[in-house]
């Protein structure tokens, strides 16, 4: 019973070589066993020795041969053959691990992949094609399986880059005993329905134009810091320092008449003042009785050129020597203000309010 139980692996190659393996160094770690197999049936059986054997640590694990036939039979003897330590029959149609698949194409339409390879000649009913596919920016592979030989998928981004791997895989457990697979067709990179040599270039891209927006942005946002900081400073400054009005634009004349003569500018100013200040000297108040006098002394020569002004106040009053003041004022339809009073004509008299 425990020949049975002994571990093998064994593989048929597209149903074109066998493989048959074991662990030796476990199994039979004192003595190097020799390998034999048929592919006949019934009683009249012929072994045959194994041609290319595999080895580990220089003993013998496993046996490579030719696939003659659908049943296989195998036997473990020990180094001169005269002891059988393990023998198995099986179907080796059951073990069976395809080729990968050939002339695979790819057809992008839109959002939507269709893959296919050529068909099989034998078997093609116990095989499936299975897809793979990924972007750069998925962790995982997405798969996709379908009856041979062709498989589509769809919700592709046309703008993504992707990676395309395909494969057979052999029916379980309808055809085989054993979950195998064929190996993985060379990878291949797509984007919106072109081949390209990688995916690399798509990244870059893509990464390039995300830090040139994100260098951009920073830029505009220190900008946006830096004039809400400045106008803040503006206030600061106009709030604890006041600014200080330029002489420039105050004293006007004194730069733009006289080019910053002082001496000179003061001269003419006191000048314009000492002037205006006679112009406009308060005239000297007098009685009524003595402006009546006078103008008898002048009548002759100068003739009426003074007009009476009264205080409204007096004229109300009634009171001719005791309210009543004049003073004299040149003949004018002026209206004028001075000392604190206010010049009004009234018909031919000024009055002073």
């Amino acid at each position: 019973g425990w020949k049975d139980a002994i571990s093998t692996t064994i593989i048929n190659f597209n149903n074109e070589k066998m493989q048959v393996t074991w662990t030796a160094t476990k199994l039979f770690p004192s003595e190097n066993v020799s390998f034999s197999y048929t592919f006949d049936e019934g009683k009249h059986k012929v072994w045959k020795p194994c041609p290319t054997y595999l080895l580990d640590q220089d003993y013998n694990s496993g046996c490579l041969f030719k696939t003659e036939g659908p049943t296989l039979a195998i036997s473990i003897r020990n180094n001169n053959g005269s002891e059988e330590l393990f023998s198995k029959r099986l179907k080796s149609d059951f073990y069976i691990k395809p080729n990968r698949p050939e002339n695979v194409t790819f057809f992008w339409k839109e959002d939507t992949v269709t893959v296919s390879c050529n068909k099989p000649e034998r078997a093609a009913m116990c095989l499936e094609l299975e897809l793979q596919y990924k972007s750069k920016f998925d962790k995982d592979w997405q798969s996709r399986t379908s009856k041979c030989c062709c498989v589509g998928e769809q919700g592709f981004d046309p703008r993504k880059c992707y990676s395309f791997r395909v494969r057979l895989k052999r029916l379980v457990p309808y055809c085989n005993v054993v979950d195998y697979s064929s190996d993985w067709e060379a990878e291949t990179f797509w984007m919106n329905g072109t081949l390209l040599d990688s995916c690399d270039n798509d990244i870059k891209s893509q990464s390039n134009t995300v830090i040139v927006l994100s260098c951009l942005l920073a830029v505009l946002l220190m900008i946006f810091i830096l004039l809400i900081l400045l106008c803040k400073w503006q206030r600061l400054q106009k709030s604890v320092m006041p600014v200080i009005p330029d002489p420039k634009y105050i004293f006007t004349d004194l730069f733009n008449d006289h080019n910053g003569n002082l001496q000179e500018w003061i001269d003419k100013t006191d000048h314009a003042m000492v002037q205006a200040k006679v112009e406009y000297e308060d005239p000297e108040c007098i009685t009524e009785a003595e402006s009546q006098q006078e103008d008898e002394k002048n009548s002759d020569k100068q003739g009426p050129q003074e007009k009476i002004l009264n205080f409204s106040r007096a004229a109300e009053n009634n009171d001719s020597k005791a309210a009543q003041i004049a003073c004299l004022m040149p003949t004018s339809n002026t209206i004028a203000s001075f000392a604190g009073f206010q010049i009004v004509m009234n018909d031919d008299m000024y009055v002073m309010l």
